[in-house]
């Protein structure tokens, strides 16, 4: 997919997280409907491709609808050589994060390291290569996360 394709997915992820997607407005609750079924497949598109455009090898990208008072989420789990990535959207419970990341030591680290957070604003004003950018530098980290007291570090 294309950088400007990639990029505009952004845009309408970054729309659609604005919105109530745990309304179904009317619409029979049978599974996801409406903006809720738009942001779960377009979030999987994303997804996909931001792994490929990240290097990723052993990548996995799955979603979950939730019920109907929740956005659902879409997830990005992969490896780089030493390490990986964790990424979610998702509407976060009473905040306005729609995107977290965080390092990982392998495919099934659940815990990883720091979660850091974007916000649907970040979605919006970034370009797709400063969010390229941001994810690679945890590449390039390349600093084993450990576990302290007060939680995960990086």
């Amino acid at each position: 997919m294309s950088m400007k394709s990639q990029e505009t997915n952004m845009r309408r992820l970054s729309v659609l997280l604005s919105q109530d997607l745990g309304y179904i407005g009317g619409e029979r609750e049978c599974g996801p409907n409406g903006a809720k079924k738009t942001f779960l497949n377009l979030g999987k598109v994303f997804l996909r491709a931001l792994s490929k455009d990240l290097g990723l090898r052993d990548a996995k990208v799955t979603s979950a609808p939730g019920g109907i008072a929740v956005s659902g989420d879409c997830a990005l789990i992969g490896m780089w050589e030493n390490g990986g990535i964790y990424i979610n959207l998702s509407q976060f419970c009473g905040g306005k994060h729609v995107l977290l990341y965080r390092t990982v030591r392998n495919i099934r680290d659940h815990t990883g390291g720091r979660n850091q957070f974007l916000t649907a604003d970040d979605l919006r004003k970034l370009s797709y290569l400063a969010l390229l950018d941001k994810f690679s530098a945890l590449r390039k980290e390349g600093k084993p996360h450990e576990r302290h007291d007060s939680g995960w570090a990086a």
